[in-house]
């Protein structure tokens, strides 16, 4: 039980909003926390409920009668539809689409921060999930970024959470994507071997430079084609990582020049131009021409496509995989047909080609930091 605490305005606290003189006098409080005890009515001006922004003037008495911490948040089930790849009693699988965040995060009320989410989806399609995780993430055993589409794995158990647990931890669960990334890359394969860490300047972002509780991180690429188009060079590439660190393919491909497409967080452009367009001649104002001047893809260029690991109960060999989705495939038609810059040594017309082999690389940054 919070006993009510009572705080005097002075004639020189007049003019002051009521939040700050709450953060002012509360030791430790935030203004959105302070913003939230009055938007409860836990605060009350002689008696009565007012805003956050109420200007004191002098003379009242504040009533403070809760806590400023937010209750802890849980998950409740929302009829989401699923496009579930795998399921026993043990575990299931979820092909994820972009935009749909795993679990809630962080939000300014409890509605944004606890729906829509794929926790929201699996607790109404399968009611019993793993407690592991707690309240907001039952099941949860791995994530995947919002605008990254492709393969989950959920735990319907405690046994099964925690044996998967062990396996992500050992690296004995075998993760692949595709993405598409920006430029040509410079050899037919190789590994990333860079720490990651969280940005100390742009919280949202990690990064690979020295510094903060970085962590390994390990990530394996080969290309599968090079797209030589009017808007520009791209590789497209099956991607492994041995570890999975937060945006961990992201931050190693953005690390050596190579963001993936569509990821404006790491540098890629948001829309990709035509760059054939300043070199043609126009014709009396007006372009006369069928094709996109530009393209835009709206989430990155980047699915989980397979899974392979050992059945954490039963042992059972499983080999999971999700095509690509139609956005990406649409994206991905769209640049092909815009092919028609060559690569060198490419016969005319020849658009797209995958160029002669080249020798694999590894970046191992931990070892020249």
């Amino acid at each position: 039980m919070i006993s009510p605490r009572v705080f005097e305005v002075t004639g020189e606290q007049a003019g002051q909003r009521l939040d700050q003189f709450l953060v002012a006098h509360m030791g430790g409080v935030s203004r959105s926390r302070a913003q939230l005890l009055i938007q409860r009515g836990d605060v009350l001006i002689h008696g009565e409920r007012v805003k956050p922004s109420r200007k004191l003037r002098g003379g009242e008495q504040i009533l403070i009668s809760g806590t400023p911490h937010a209750a802890p948040l849980k998950a409740v089930a929302e009829p989401i539809p699923l496009d579930v790849v795998y399921e026993d009693n043990d575990l299931a699988v979820i092909n994820k689409p972009a935009g749909m965040m795993v679990h809630a995060g962080s939000g300014a009320t409890d509605d944004a921060r606890s729906r829509g989410t794929l926790v929201n989806a699996l607790l109404h399609r399968f009611r019993a999930l793993s407690s592991t995780g707690g309240d907001l993430r039952p099941g949860i055993v791995h994530r995947l970024d919002k605008a990254t589409s492709g393969l989950i794995i959920v735990a319907k158990n405690d046994v099964s959470h925690a044996a998967l647990g062990h396996m992500f931890s050992s690296r004995k669960i075998q993760k692949n994507y595709i993405a598409l990334v920006h430029g040509n890359l410079e050899h037919d394969s190789g590994t990333i071997s860079a720490s990651v860490s969280r940005d100390p300047l742009r919280r949202t972002r990690m990064t690979t430079k020295p510094g903060g509780r970085a962590r390994s991180a390990i990530t394996h690429y080969e290309v599968l084609r090079r797209l030589a188009t009017r808007f520009g060079r791209f590789t497209l590439l099956r991607v492994r990582i041995e570890t999975g660190r937060t945006h961990q393919i992201r931050v190693h491909m953005a690390s050596i020049g190579h963001p993936v497409v569509g990821d404006t967080l790491y540098g890629a452009a948001g829309q990709l131009r035509d760059q054939s367009l300043p070199q043609m001649a126009p014709l009396r104002g007006k372009r006369m021409r069928t094709e996109p001047e530009s393209l835009r893809l709206g989430r990155n260029f980047l699915h989980a496509a397979k899974l392979d690991f050992a059945h954490p109960i039963t042992g059972k060999p499983l080999t999971l995989e999700a095509p690509l989705p139609d956005e990406l495939t649409t994206f991905l038609r769209l640049l092909e047909a815009g092919a028609t810059v060559p690569n060198p040594g490419d016969s005319p017309g020849s658009g797209t080609k995958v160029l002669p082999h080249r020798k694999s690389r590894t970046i191992d940054k931990m070892r020249r930091s």
